[in-house]
């Protein structure tokens, strides 16, 4: 039954002592957005407590729906790797499981190919991380102003625009409930005529 399955996100491995040395040459000639994990070499097996041999994980984004047939037979043919794939049921999960979460240092092994947009990728699977920077970014430039705020992302960070435009709703509320604040206008006004005299 799970076989049957159709999905335009599909998670693989394959192994290091298998793979063909250009893999990543093979998975480009596919011309399917994809994202590989760094080698994990230091997984052990719960069972024997031996390192597990060394893998990659990989995801493909396909434009239009695959089964689990078509997903496993390019990995068996193209990278030699077991033909058991798996539906992407959480970008997130699957990101934190990529670089074991616990280690962020990985992100800059992550391989990627085929027009498959990292920085897209990180700011959709961390958005409440973003969220939270994008706060901060108000607050320490004291923006009222949803234009500030574009006009700062525009020039310092163009993958944070993307995030401001999918959360115009909520950014545009909060710069009004700031520009409004009666506290934050008399802590304005107040350090206003403290400047005068």
């Amino acid at each position: 039954m799970a076989k049957e399955q159709r999905s335009t996100k599909w998670t693989f491995l394959f192994y290091e002592e298998s793979a063909p040395e250009d893999y990543l040459n093979i998975l480009e000639e596919l011309h399917i957005p994809f994202i590989l994990s760094p080698w994990h070499d230091k997984d052990i097996n719960r069972q024997t407590g031996e390192f597990k041999k060394s893998h990659k994980h990989g995801a493909f984004f396909f434009d239009s729906l695959k089964s689990y047939s078509q997903v496993s037979n390019i990995i068996s043919d193209k990278l030699n790797g077991p033909a058991h794939v798996e539906v992407v049921m959480s970008p997130t999960g699957l990101f934190d499981y990529f670089t074991h979460a616990e280690s962020p240092d990985n992100i800059e092994d992550i391989e990627v190919g085929c027009g498959f947009d990292l920085d897209k990728f990180l700011m959709e699977v961390k958005t409440s991380d973003f969220i939270h920077e994008v706060v901060d970014i108000i607050e320490e430039n004291d923006f009222t102003e949803f234009e500030e705020l574009v006009w700062y992302a525009r020039a310092n960070n163009i993958n944070l625009l993307g995030l401001i435009i999918e959360r115009t709703y909520f950014f545009a509320k909060y710069l009004d409930s700031r520009r409004h604040n009666p506290n934050r206008l008399q802590t304005a006004n107040t350090e206003e005529k403290d400047n005068d005299e």
